[in-house]
């Protein structure tokens, strides 16, 4: 990346804390994936999303596969990279449309890719399956960063751990906690037991309901290491010095 564009993507006042917040807010910025998962989102929206992440220097954009061409071009040349969601939002494609859907979000430019794991497989108790698609979608995208959602809010404490694991031993670098699109975003405790599962072997991505500064600096404490929000922009506002 260009010396200019360093200039441009980084915020004023980056490397001084905000008030209430023990991350600086390039630290914030860095974890944030800035997302834009509506089903009516257009390509102005999109475009608007880019915009936004390369002034606060969000961690990447998450699209739907639709757009990932369109981000990959208004990216290029900056650190924000393009994620985008695998069988979303109910998990329940059949698995062989997953890894097609994976390798082509991969070829068309997809740097990370949030794959929804099959919720009705785990609550069935068909942990061999779960196994075996989730490793076929890894393996099928291996350039890729690959994160998988496990939707905790319908989820035992007992299915989340397993889910946890399961995703750790099929590659998977980030289990995240949900959707944005089921019963409920993602909660504390549920950060703090993934977290507990996983510990250095994985990272944990905490989405859903997250809109505040304070929201965020809790999840981090908590243990995630990426945020998922629609809300990035909002959040540096209140972080940045005015």
């Amino acid at each position: 990346m260009s010396a200019k564009k360093r200039e441009r993507a980084r915020p004023s006042g980056s490397e001084a804390r905000p008030p209430a917040s023990p991350y600086t807010p390039r630290e914030l910025a860095r974890s944030i994936d800035q997302t834009l998962l509506k089903p009516h989102a257009t390509e102005a929206d999109v475009i608007r999303l880019c915009k936004g992440a390369i002034k606060y220097h969000f961690h990447s954009v998450c699209v739907h596969p639709y757009f990932i061409p369109l981000c990959k071009a208004i990216l290029s040349g900056y650190d924000t990279k393009v994620t985008t969601v695998i069988g979303f939002p109910l998990g329940m494609s059949m698995k062989n449309i997953k890894v097609y859907e994976a390798m082509q979000a991969v070829l068309y430019g997809a740097q990370e890719l949030d794959t929804v794991l099959n919720i009705g497989a785990v609550k069935s108790g068909n942990w061999d399956f779960v196994e075996k698609e989730i490793r076929e979608v890894i393996d099928a995208s291996s350039t890729a960063l690959h994160k998988v959602i496990i939707e905790t809010c319908y989820l035992t404490g007992e299915e989340k751990r397993s889910a946890a694991e399961v995703a750790v031993a099929c590659g998977a670098k980030f289990v995240k906690t949900s959707t944005g699109f089921g019963g409920r975003g993602a909660t504390v405790a549920d950060v703090k037991l993934l977290k507990e599962v996983v510990q250095d072997r994985a990272e944990v991505k905490a989405s859903g309901g997250i809109r505040t500064l304070a929201q965020a600096v809790r999840f981090l404490g908590a243990g995630a290491t990426r945020i998922g929000t629609s809300a990035g922009v909002e959040i540096m506002q209140e972080a940045l010095p005015q």
